[in-house]
């Protein structure tokens, strides 16, 4: 492999350079900063840089969003503290999605398989009534199911089925989801 090779630009950013270099500095200063605890300055300028977000959004701090035009969250959503978002492809986050602090959800790879070690990216998609457990890892070209669970540090490598509770590394089902009215 010779990374001297690699290039960073073989894939769609979805916006010109000047966006993406004026995103860099918006988010650093004002949306990802532990200073700025006004959720609604954060959530307004990542719809000024086109995500698309529904009602009731819940942003903690240092949350980290790559390509805010290729996001669309739904309503009554939570995004706890440090969760990243590296969406160098799509990510659709339902209504009623909980994603806990930490959390990781990663839309590239590299193709190892090519001495340029190009990406390999997928979009990803967390479905209504899902809950993203702390410090765990949604994977390229996942769907998170409708009300499934990935508990606290386990992977996701391929689908969860809906209503189901997936750990471990890579995360396997354990159990059925029961939810009480």
């Amino acid at each position: 492999m010779n990374l001297s090779s690699f290039s960073p630009s073989n894939f769609d950013k979805g916006a010109g350079k000047l966006k993406i270099t004026l995103w860099y500095f918006v988010n650093a200063l004002l949306v990802r900063a532990s200073w700025n605890p006004f959720m609604g300055i954060k959530i307004q300028l990542l719809k000024a840089f086109g995500a698309k977000i529904g009602k009731g959004l819940v942003m903690k701090n240092n949350v980290t969003i790559k390509f805010p035009w290729k996001l669309i969250i739904g309503n009554n959503v939570w995004l706890g503290e440090n969760v990243w978002i590296d969406n160098l492809d799509n990510v659709t986050i339902g209504n009623d999605v909980c994603i806990s602090q930490g959390a990781l959800l990663l839309t590239g790879n590299h193709d190892y398989t090519r001495s340029t070690f190009d990406y390999r990216n997928a979009p990803i998609t967390v479905e209504d009534g899902a809950w993203i457990g702390a410090k765990s890892v949604v994977c390229p070209g996942v769907k998170v199911h409708s009300h499934a669970i990935l508990t606290v540090s386990s992977v996701a490598t391929k689908d969860l089925e809906a209503y189901g509770i997936y750990q471990g590394n890579p995360a396997v089902k354990v159990r059925e989801r029961r939810i009480n009215q």
